[in-house]
């Protein structure tokens, strides 16, 4: 193998380095010395970032199991970037007592995680399909349990390896159907047989993904993982763990079965629309932030899938745009909720009224994060839903945009409930301030630029477009 074709696996290969270099730190290091290692994954994180962005090449390996091209690469450094501002976000959290010396734990999950990100995106094969997607998912598993001295997140993990082994037998069982069907495993040798058979294994392999987003009927696990998990866990499932199995969704469904399109449209059709709807109206009911935010996701998975539609440029050139509007938004909302949980132990809607008075800053943070997340102009959010609105309108889906809209209404509600408790109502006794760290002032202040400037950058979504074009057109 040449330097050439090692460096296709930049991603991969960076990752890996990372997570040796900590686990390196962690054993050669003294005692004392080992509270560095936070600052060292953090600076291990920010060079992959920088790295994702030179230039590359595209190419495959190993037959083709292995595929890289410009999509999938901005596709890993989306989660490169949401991965780096969690590292960020979660460093008092990992800075506290009974952390200090468990933080390289953290990090290594994290990393492999990431790992089996990357070469879910790239896969070309379903078998290493399904290895990358357990890759990413187990180390999740074990991410919700790592407060085991705390009830709910030892609970909260139990739940996600049952629900996740449950999708993964379920997924499994489609790929082995569709290799009974399509006489492959290879994508690129990959025959699509129109028959019911075939059928019965797209909706098994749908089911399986359907677990990982969190989409209607299949979200039951979410809410009770995301308030038991520790809140770091919490946000790299609602942003790196959805956002990499909507990615791989649009690269199974647009390249290997967009013959079939007639068949899932009508499925994803039904999803979007069921899930947005109970996602909002369950978020309605909630008073724990973090199970608020978890309904909220569901429902911003609904909107997602408005994209998904249709098999056509504009359809994943919206779901990339808007996730990664969606990235900045939902992290910059859990990283507020994440640091008024460690330094004040708040994590209901009524502990933040008059949150304003003490905290000005982190108030306004989180008042931008749920505005762009309702979608309210001039924030990135108002673009990445017009865009899918856009979408689904140019297609004739009327009754669709109908819904979509109207679920925009209803979430403008629940999120102006948690403004009004933070700017409205009074509080005697309200939340004292709060000192962030300088890990975390950077992490919010990332956030907040990518929801302000990324909608007014109109070349971003043109770049995004021209990707996805060369995408199927390669395809083609």
């Amino acid at each position: 193998m040449t330097l050439k074709e090692l460096l296709l696996m930049r991603h991969e290969w960076l990752l890996v380095f990372a997570a040796v270099t900590v686990l390196f730190c962690e054993i050669a290091l003294p005692d004392e010395r080992k509270k560095i290692i936070p600052n060292i994954a953090i600076g291990l994180s920010g060079v992959l970032v920088l790295a994702g962005f030179l230039p590359s090449e595209e190419g495959s390996l190993f037959g083709g199991m292995y595929i890289t091209d410009h999509l999938r690469i901005f596709m890993k450094n989306i989660l490169q970037v949401g991965a780096f501002l969690i590292f960020l976000l979660s460093e008092p959290w990992l800075r506290r007592p009974a952390m200090q010396n468990r933080s390289t734990e953290f990090y290594l999950l994290i990393f492999s995680s990431l790992t089996g990100a990357s070469y879910l995106l790239s896969a070309g094969h379903f078998l290493m399909f399904y290895l990358a997607l357990e890759l990413l998912t187990l180390p999740v598993a074990a991410l919700a349990a790592f407060e085991y001295y705390e009830h709910k997140s030892a609970e909260a993990g139990i739940k996600l390896i049952l629900s996740s082994a449950f999708s993964s037998a379920v997924l499994l069982f489609g790929i082995s159907l569709l290799y009974a069907t399509g006489t492959s495993l290879y994508f690129h040798q990959f025959v699509f047989q129109s028959s019911p058979f075939t059928l019965i294994a797209l909706i098994f392999l749908l089911s399986g993904l359907a677990f990982k987003i969190s989409l209607v009927p299949f979200h039951l696990w979410t809410a009770d993982v995301y308030e038991g998990s520790p809140t770091a866990n919490t946000a790299y499932l609602s942003v790196i763990s959805k956002g990499a199995s909507v990615f791989v969704l649009i690269l199974v469904l647009f390249s290997l079965f967009k013959e079939a399109s007639s068949w899932w449209n009508d499925i994803i059709y039904v999803l979007a629309a069921l899930t947005m709807t109970i996602g909002n109206l369950f978020a309605l009911r909630q008073h724990n932030l973090k199970r608020f935010l978890a309904f909220s996701s569901i429902a911003q998975a609904g909107f997602i899938m408005l994209g998904v539609v249709q098999a056509d440029v504009i359809g994943a050139g919206t779901v990339l745009y808007f996730v990664f509007i969606y990235l900045f938004s939902n992290l910059a909302a859990f990283g507020v909720v994440m640091v008024a949980e460690q330094f004040t132990g708040a994590v209901t809607i009524r502990d933040f009224n008059g949150f304003y008075s003490t905290n000005p800053r982190l108030s306004l943070v989180m008042l931008l994060a749920l505005f762009s997340l309702a979608g309210i102009p001039p924030l990135a959010g108002f673009f990445g839903k017009f865009f899918l609105f856009m979408a689904v309108a140019e297609r004739g889906y009327y009754l669709l945009l109908g819904i979509a809209v109207l679920n925009a209404v209803i979430s403008l509600y629940y999120y102006l409930i948690v403004v009004k408790a933070m700017f409205i109502e009074e509080n005697p006794r309200p939340l004292p301030a709060v000192n962030s760290p300088l890990a975390v002032k950077l992490g919010l202040l990332i956030c907040v630029a990518g929801m302000v400037v990324t909608g007014f950058i109109g070349n971003l979504f043109d770049y995004i477009r021209e990707l996805v074009t060369g995408w199927l057109y390669g395809l083609a």
